[in-house]
């Protein structure tokens, strides 16, 4: 530790060891740890653009083939984030061998055709029903080993190598489909759609459609996809039973395919499956797919589904987890990929999604992000008393303490540091006295609200008594230096940093309608509430109430949402610039600072006023159904602040973290509403795994982004934080046995 700070640590300690703050937790858990249903794909890359993949099947052994113009392919390795590749199939040549033009499933097992027969590796190899179709292309199952075939204009019904029935259509037929419900199959051709009744042998048109692309038998009906939409007609009466549908997430379809009762769809666009309330699952993006352009989907082993691209396949699979099992997962990436010197870190310069590729960088909020993170395992340990919690714990708190020390000057907090020889050339590094360290200047109020968040968590909650009395030390030395500073964070040159200003003087030079001055007077009152509560220091407390009541700052901070907006044209270029539109940011620092503006504040009177305001601030939050900010706003209180949507946050939160490229601004199901000061794009949100990767710093309503996969968020700020804060306030329950 610096010298510095050795003889306040001292007598921190020895008030630390008798000292224990209190805080109830909520009487009610609202939502229990159920198991759901996490979905996730493991890709396999096939790059052979002068081969097309055409259809992929698996059998009930979970042996996945994929047809395509040479001949099959299989999977080759492949498992989460690390793609495999498709390659040609020789584990069985006497098949692999015959010219196999199509293949379907057929009582759980594999079925061909090649130009002479029907043909199976089951029931061993009896399945050999030789047929007379040279060209046929086509195969389609019925019952007691009945097969209806087709070459480009001809059927023929096969049993037991003898032709039952011979026809033919006028257009080039697509593709056959069995109807079991009603023992009748269903020809798709181009423009037309017939059924063919093997007891009648009767073979009738159903209707005409010059946009017809795919038929699925689902049930009691026929899903008809076209190239903008589909419809649906009654297998038994041939009626058409609903009008063409157009609100899809993209209305090319490919491919529809009913598995285990539900309904997919594959398109130009990626693909997507039908959910309750006329409702759409969409996978799309490289999180999902090796190509957004959709081939074919089926059902998979293991409860998985299968699409096929035409640049690969991809698994979809389906594992039934809680959140802590989630909770797990995550604490495993964070510390595999992201703790670089105790910071929870991004990793970028990545090819393709390859986390191998990419390294561990630097970042304006470094003391932000890890402020987050440490926060998150601060409520996992008061949760759980994982002693792995704890040792993350004194790692992470050993960066954040590292940030007061590495540079010269007393009390301010570097943004970061870095190893000599990587980051000098941007003007905001400064060499450090060590030959072997750089540090980051031009620290912002990001990073202290950031800061005092965590370090009052740590006094509060971790049982440690040196870990306490560091964290006491820390919330000290920093709002000492902001008050001996006039309530500014100064940097090497003696200037105040661009953001680092809390000063009477800059925050009420904004109008009222711009959010710096709401947010800046919250945070700081919460900070130096914080002080006060920590340290019993009498001037953070004269200092709070000389802000609030002689300068305004309680006014602005409970001001109503509501009243946040544009600065009017006669304003400030810089209160312009800062209330162009909605800053994300300020309310990931709101939050942040909620955590010391209620939980130690002076007095109830405040207290009471804070609680409108933070209520306040979630009501204008609600649309974004951020996970973090709903669960957060239980520090106020028993009341239900949509805890629901914030399981279904941390539940529909992908596991894969890469930022992949995804568009959604395409979309045919989203409703657009117009252009506004909040940003709010669509009536309702979309799920987490249908957009970018992005921290609590964004908006929610962003529907495209990302950076083709160059870069790996950690989970550390993004999830781990709202759900060990929602174990801790009650809000999660532990997980039920499954």
């Amino acid at each position: 530790m610096n010298t510095k700070l050795k003889i306040i640590f001292t007598l921190l300690l020895v008030a630390a060891l008798g000292t224990t703050f209190c805080f109830g937790q909520r009487s009610t858990i609202f939502i229990a740890d159920k198991p759901f249903v996490q979905e996730y794909s493991i890709k396999y890359n096939f790059t052979n653009e002068r081969v097309t993949l055409n259809s992929v099947v698996s059998d009930r052994n979970g042996y996945i083939q994929v047809l395509s113009s040479h001949g099959l392919l299989r999977p080759k390795a492949g498992q989460f984030l690390f793609p495999g590749e498709l390659v040609n199939d020789v584990q069985y040549r006497p098949t692999s061998d015959k010219g196999i033009t199509d293949a379907d499933i057929y009582k759980n097992q594999i079925i061909y055709i090649d130009d002479k027969a029907v043909l199976s590796n089951a029931w061993a190899g009896n399945l050999y029903s030789r047929h007379d179709l040279p060209n046929a292309k086509l195969v389609s199952a019925g019952q007691d080993f009945k097969f209806l075939i087709a070459d480009e204009m001809k059927l023929n019904l096969l049993k037991d190598s003898e032709t039952l029935w011979k026809g033919s259509l006028n257009t080039e037929i697509q593709d056959i489909k069995y109807d079991s419900e009603n023992d009748q199959f269903f020809i798709l051709s181009t423009g037309e759609i017939y059924s063919f009744s093997p007891k009648k042998n009767k073979l009738e048109l159903v209707l005409q459609n010059d946009k017809l692309t795919c038929i699925e038998v689902a049930g009691e009906k026929v899903l008809a996809g076209t190239s903008d939409g589909f419809f649906e007609f009654d297998a038994k009466s041939k009626k058409q039973i609903s009008e063409i549908e157009i609100k899809l997430p993209w209305p090319e379809i490919t491919t529809i395919k009913s598995v285990d009762g539900e309904i997919w769809f594959g398109s130009t666009h990626g693909a997507f499956k039908f959910e309750k309330n006329d409702k759409f699952s969409y996978y799309a993006s490289k999180r999902w797919l090796p190509s957004d352009n959709v081939i074919d989907i089926s059902k998979g082993p293991e409860n998985s589904v299968l699409i096929l691209t035409d640049a690969g396949l991809a698994r979809i699979c389906r594992k039934e987890m809680t959140l802590f099992d989630k909770a797990m997962f995550f604490e495993k990436q964070v510390r595999e990929r992201h703790i670089r010197n105790g910071f929870n870190a991004t990793v970028s310069g990545m090819t393709e999604g390859d986390v191998t590729s990419g390294s561990m960088e630097t970042s304006d909020n470094d003391g932000l992000w890890t402020s987050m993170y440490l926060a998150g395992e601060v409520f996992r340990y008061a949760v759980t008393k994982s002693e792995d919690a704890l040792q993350n714990i004194r790692e992470s708190l050993d960066a954040m303490e590292r940030l007061y020390t590495i540079n010269e000057i007393p009390g301010f907090p570097s943004r970061s540091f870095e190893r000599r020889g990587y980051k000098y050339h941007d003007k905001k590094w400064r060499r450090t006295e060590d030959p072997e360290w750089d540090w980051k200047s031009t620290t912002s109020s990001d990073e202290a609200i950031g800061h005092i968040f965590v370090f009052g968590a740590i006094a509060e909650l971790v049982d440690d008594a040196e870990l306490k009395s560091r964290a006491i030390l820390l919330i000290d030395t920093l709002m000492s230096t902001t008050i001996k500073n006039d309530h500014y964070l100064v940097d090497w040159n003696d200037e105040p940093t661009t953001w680092g200003r809390w000063n009477q003087e800059y925050v009420n030079a904004r109008p009222i309608m711009v959010g710096d001055r709401k947010i800046n007077s919250s945070n700081y009152i919460g900070m130096l509430q914080t002080a006060y509560h920590f340290t019993g220091k009498e001037k953070y407390k004269k200092t709070a109430f000389g802000l609030m009541d002689q300068h305004g700052y309680l006014e602005n901070l409970v001001r109503p949402m509501s009243e946040i907006s544009r600065a009017p044209e006669t304003a400030d270029d810089w209160s312009r610039m800062l209330s162009e539109s909605w800053n994300h940011s300020d309310d990931e620092m709101y939050y942040c600072g909620y955590w010391g503006l209620y939980r130690y504040a002076f007095n109830d009177e405040l207290k009471a006023k804070y609680k409108e305001a933070i209520v306040d601030h979630w009501e204008t939050e609600r649309p974004e159904k951020e996970g973090l900010w709903n669960i957060m706003t239980a520090i106020v209180g028993d009341d239900d602040y949509d805890f629901e949507e914030a399981i279904w946050y941390l539940q529909e939160y992908p596991l894969d973290l890469v930022n992949w490229t995804v568009k959604n601004s395409h979309r045919k199901d989203i409703e657009l509403i117009p252009e506004n000061f909040r940003e709010q794009t669509i009536k309702e949100v979309l799920p987490p795994d249908e957009l970018r990767i992005s921290r609590h710093n964004a908006n929610r309503f962003d529907l495209d982004g990302g950076s083709d996969g160059r870069s790996e968020y950690s989970a550390g700020d993004i999830w781990l934080l709202p759900y060990w804060i929602g174990r801790y306030l009650g809000v999660i329950g532990e997980p039920v046995q499954k």
